[in-house]
């Protein structure tokens, strides 16, 4: 930040197993959501390393560290990240689609599996927050990651339909078998995964 060093994480090392779902608790400001940008390609550490398929993704040129994101991880973001002028069935091919294998029909399938299969040509701004997330959900599974990160993917919601898109983002993460790492404050929430991380100010504690 200008001439100031601020050091947001410190000494944070752990591992993620395939098919576990882990959720990262923490206040406001622990790092959490730094964490999650460094995990996921989208916020080089300065120092350390992170690992996913036995690679260091840091490490990695360009382009395969922008495959390895877009065909290996899934990313759910708390503002849902939909492109408003497409539709819910286009923001879901759109993984599929920058992959060079657009998947019409798979995105279709993972739409009508979240509950939106009467809503394929509606636009973000036609649909509820609920279903947007329902959207964001079905769009990070359509490339079948290895990995889905979610960054409070609640956070926007009320608590019925933040119960309901958890419960929906557990079933299909089971389905799939794919790993999950939730960034959340809600303690109800994350005691539904397998395992909880605490952060407190950049540091995982007890």
């Amino acid at each position: 930040m200008g001439e100031r060093s601020l050091t947001i994480l410190h000494e944070v090392s752990f591992k993620v197993n395939d098919g576990e779902k882990v959720f990262l608790c923490g206040p406001s400001g622990a790092g959490k959501t730094s964490l999650l940008y460094t995990l996921a390609g989208l916020e080089a550490p300065t120092a350390g390393e992170v690992w996913i398929d036995g690679r260091p993704l840091y490490a990695l040129a360009g382009m395969e560290q922008a495959r390895v994101r877009n065909q290996i991880m899934g990313y759910v973001f708390q503002n849902y990240g939909l492109l408003p002028e497409f539709t819910a069935l286009e923001n879901v091919m759109l993984p599929s689609i920058i992959a060079g294998h657009p998947e019409p029909d798979r995105a279709a399938s993972l739409l009508n599996r979240v509950g939106l299969g009467n809503r394929l040509g509606h636009r973000p701004a036609e649909l509820s927050g609920g279903e947007q997330q329902r959207v964001a959900i079905a769009r990070c599974l359509v490339n079948s990651p290895q990995v889905v990160f979610a960054d409070e993917p609640t956070g926007n919601l009320d608590a019925k339909t933040g119960s309901a898109v958890m419960d929906l983002l557990l079933d299909l993460a089971s389905e799939e078998k794919r790993a999950l790492l939730v960034v959340t404050h809600d303690s109800r929430l994350a005691a539904r995964g397998d395992r909880q991380l605490h952060l407190e100010d950049g540091r995982l504690v007890d």
